[in-house]
């Protein structure tokens, strides 16, 4: 055989073989590799605050999807966080609150858009954990449209928030004091309290009772999602 023709078809047969291990996949590019081609995520602003009128839309079709989906019955609170992510179109990936038998759980939801074609689709919704123990009409009032500050708990409160803020204070007020005599709680001369993304902040002006002595203590008490209280102001009041 003559050396040029074989090597002719020596050549053609490597490419056809290389061809065919591309064909396989052994030349195509990872997966992870294709995914940095994708937009990066990017936070949605305004999300947080529920000011984000096309988030809500988004949060409360993913509730709605996923109640037909699972025949359920969530009920829409609150979006409380959002990011976008750019592919062909958008995937909303969205942390909201919602009320499951009357109690405020937290879950994740993903949401592709493609708006040039009205489309929108539940890609994933699950649970995340359970959402905070209160709101702001637990304490009898209400958040306003442009955010909320703080705001008076009619007296004398029953609701067990308050009363654990007070008691959570007292006990840090104990813990401080050098003094034989215990604190005693005597009665909440104001409290006020507001909601600040995912804790509670509560003002709260005690009549405590040290021996025979009654003294009165103006405290700021926090409590995070996980229901853990924190003293984190106090001050004596004379008068």
């Amino acid at each position: 055989m003559n050396p040029s023709r074989f090597s002719i078809a020596a050549l053609l047969s490597f490419s056809f073989l290389l061809f065919g291990l591309c064909e396989l996949g052994f030349c195509r590019e990872e997966p992870s590799a294709i995914r940095m081609k994708l937009g990066g995520f990017r936070d949605v602003e305004g999300s947080s605050q529920n000011n984000n009128a096309l988030i809500e839309t988004l949060a409360r079709f993913a509730v709605q999807e996923h109640n037909k989906q699972q025949n359920a019955i969530l009920e829409f609170a609150r979006v409380l966080k959002a990011r976008e992510q750019v592919v062909a179109g958008k995937i909303y990936h969205l942390t909201l609150e919602a009320i499951d038998s009357g109690k405020k759980k937290i879950y994740e939801a993903r949401v592709w858009v493609k708006p040039w074609m009205n489309f929108k689709q539940l890609q994933e919704f699950k649970y995340a954990h359970d959402g905070p123990s209160f709101t702001s009409s637990d304490l009898g009032f209400k958040r306003d449209g442009h955010g909320m500050g703080w705001q008076a708990v009619p007296l004398p409160s029953h609701d067990s928030e308050v009363q654990d803020a007070a008691n959570h204070a007292v006990k840090s007020l104990q813990l401080k004091s050098n003094s034989l005599f215990t604190y005693e709680l005597l009665d909440i001369l104001l409290a006020k309290a507001k909601v600040i993304e995912d804790y509670l902040k509560f003002e709260l002006l005690l009549k405590v009772k040290r021996g025979i002595t009654e003294e009165k203590f103006r405290v700021e008490v926090n409590k995070n999602i996980k229901g853990e209280y924190c003293l984190t102001q106090m001050e004596q009041v004379h008068s």
